[in-house]
């Protein structure tokens, strides 16, 4: 009985080294390219930790896009962009040259849109609140079920032979998304093409409107001029 032979690939340890080389080479020929730094933990704010949740809750998902976990924090996402709407990124896998891998994340419908700001009405009143995950449990519910990608969502495409529906570097790529959204919430929102001045306008303007309105009504407390004079023996 024959068997066949399997050769093994290289270890994580030889893959980081080859990683950190590619790097410093495209860097010596002043290549712009921006790494995911090694290390990098996905989902340490609230906006990148909703984020893996929400790839995780998928079953088209779950069972593929956790593999990307490891690539990402031994800084095998060589290069990450954003360009024109699109993610660029170069992944490390087992051959000496990196994979090209481009996701796209389709902006969120209008109709979501509006849904999301009708319930933001008078529960954001500044950027900071809504970019740190500060805001009322009831709106982290709806920013989780409105705001987010649902797989038809998700477009990708990897240059590597691997079959397979997701390969492991195109999950890299999702999970080093969530990296890039714990360092800056804002390219959350530019990849979903929502307008945060917008959204915060909304609930901001909402909230003025509705103490306007408070200051014009009568207060059952206010007395009339004849009872004012009555009070005061006038």
């Amino acid at each position: 009985m024959s068997y066949g032979y399997y050769k093994q690939g290289p270890s994580v340890a030889e893959k980081r080294v080859k990683a950190q080389k590619w790097i410093a080479s495209q860097l010596r020929k002043k290549v712009d390219i921006t790494p995911v730094e090694e290390g990098c933990k996905p989902g340490t704010t609230w906006w990148g930790k909703a984020w893996c949740n929400n790839l995780e809750r998928y079953a088209d998902f779950s069972n593929r896009v956790t593999r990307g976990r490891s690539y990402v924090k031994n800084g095998f996402v060589v290069d990450f962009k954003f360009v024109n709407g699109v993610i660029v990124a170069k992944v490390l896998g087992s051959r000496a040259k990196p994979y090209d891998v481009q996701v796209v994340i389709e902006d969120l419908s209008e109709e979501k849109l509006q849904l999301v700001e009708k319930q933001c009405t008078q529960k954001l009143d500044s950027l900071e609140t809504l970019l740190s995950g500060k805001f009322p449990e009831d709106l982290k519910n709806v920013y989780f079920e409105y705001l987010f990608p649902t797989p038809r969502e998700i477009k990708f495409y990897c240059s590597c032979p691997d079959s397979a529906y997701m390969c492991k570097h195109v999950s890299a790529v999702l999970y080093a998304i969530a990296c890039r959204v714990d360092s800056d919430p804002l390219f959350f929102f530019a990849l979903r093409g929502i307008d945060t001045a917008k959204l915060l306008a909304k609930s901001i303007d909402d909230k003025v409107e509705d103490l306007l309105s408070n200051v014009t009504k009568t207060s059952k407390r206010a007395l009339a001029d004849e009872d004012t004079d009555k009070l005061f023996g006038l």
